[in-house]
């Protein structure tokens, strides 16, 4: 029988604000691309190709209400927990080359997304603490016109797609007070847990207005990140200019711990220059769960040098964290409740929601956290096969 535990809320906030950042990247990185009432109708295909087409706007400002039903019904006390995890309303404000701000406030307290771009900040006040981090590199060509994309090169790649996935038309509609049109996708075979994914765009503009994630099997989103209000319109600078406080506690993803010759910051890969530089025995097989390795990256946790190793593709992929174990990778009660199951001989515990599992458990100084959008038993024999 499972037992009953608390978990760090610094463990939780990080896996709701990393599903917050990446809705509220899609948010941000769409480029402006094209009151009341809906627009016409049109093939999917004619309504993105307008949007891309759809002239830039200098600035957005928008009031949005963010939704969070991955925690498990009464893990989650009453009146507690950061917006992070049990969702909140808050403003947003987006202008050119990336520049983000995202601020949530709730009676448990506020969080605040900033990014410059390149580099992603995510503070979680409940718990004063700050994830920070590079964001991917953009790959050579994505700088190239938007304009020029032509109706038969979107044609194509919706063909592509839908070789995968299930594809909505363009269903017209109203979000934020705008005609828009909203989007539907689903995976055709393996998504993990995955049920769909929706998105609904300005139709005149192009920007987006609602990102919203639907688990298997559910009608309601358990994640959505959609706008009540929006306005248009050129932002000063002060406006990013946001830091979380002096004594936030923090946590950096994906740092470039290297120089080329050149000098210029490249990232560590693979498990023997990781090895290297870990303080502890990289563990990462060459197969876990019957998935494949595909890469090992160094990256730092908490001002330590950590391994994180991927395993598969796509949605059904599975990562492993993999840091020195110590006081600052100990658990700290804060009331929200965990069950623990046993890794072979290791007491560990288990987060499952309606999109994923998270596994954590501590053996041979090493601590161990595995994430996955698979079924608990699967995320079991996964953490079961570090050895």
């Amino acid at each position: 029988m499972k037992r009953i535990r608390t978990a760090s809320s610094r463990q939780l906030a990080f896996i709701a604000a990393t599903i917050l950042a990446l809705a509220g990247g899609a948010v941000g990185i769409a480029q402006a691309v094209g009151g009341s009432g809906n627009p016409p109708r049109k093939p999917l295909a004619n309504a993105l190709y307008d949007a891309a087409h759809a002239r830039d706007v200098q600035g957005i400002t928008a009031r949005i209400k963010f939704t969070n039903s991955l925690l498990p019904s009464g893990s989650l006390p009453e009146g507690s927990g950061s917006p992070l995890m049990a969702g909140a309303s808050g403003r947003l404000w987006l202008a050119a080359r990336g520049r983000l701000r995202v601020e949530l406030q709730s009676d448990a307290g506020d969080a605040q997304i900033v990014s410059d771009g390149t580099t992603l900040s995510v503070y979680d006040a409940s718990s004063n603490t700050v994830y920070t981090g590079a964001l991917p590199r953009r790959s050579r060509g994505a700088g190239k016109d938007k304009r020029a994309l032509t109706l038969p090169g979107i044609r194509d790649g919706l063909a592509q797609l839908a070789k995968t996935w299930t594809l909505s038309g363009a269903t017209p509609g109203n979000t934020a007070g705008q005609p828009s049109y909203t989007v539907r996708i689903a995976p055709k075979d393996d998504g993990g847990l995955l049920g769909a994914a929706e998105l609904a765009w300005d139709a005149a503009r192009g920007v987006p207005l609602r990102v919203a994630i639907y688990s298997q099997g559910q009608t309601g989103p358990v994640l959505e990140l959609r706008a009540t209000e929006i306005a248009y319109g050129r932002l000063a600078a002060s406006e990013f200019n946001v830091k979380p406080p002096g004594n936030a506690r923090v946590v950096e993803f994906n740092p470039r711990l290297a120089h080329d010759a050149r000098g210029r910051p490249t990232e560590i890969h693979g498990i023997a220059d990781v090895s290297r530089r870990a303080e502890f025995a990289v563990t990462a097989p060459a197969t876990l769960a019957g998935l494949p390795r595909r890469d090992v990256r160094l990256v730092r946790f908490d001002g330590d040098n950590a391994a994180l190793a991927s395993y598969g593709e796509g949605l059904g992929a599975i990562l492993v964290l993999e840091r020195q174990a110590g006081a600052k990778s100990a658990q700290t009660p804060d009331g929200v409740r965990l069950p623990t199951i046993n890794i072979d001989g290791a007491t560990g515990t288990e987060l499952a929601t309606a999109l994923g599992t998270v596994v954590q458990f501590e053996r041979n100084g090493v601590d161990y956290t595995v994430v996955g959008s698979v079924p608990p038993l699967a995320a079991e024999n996964a953490a079961r096969g570090l050895k």
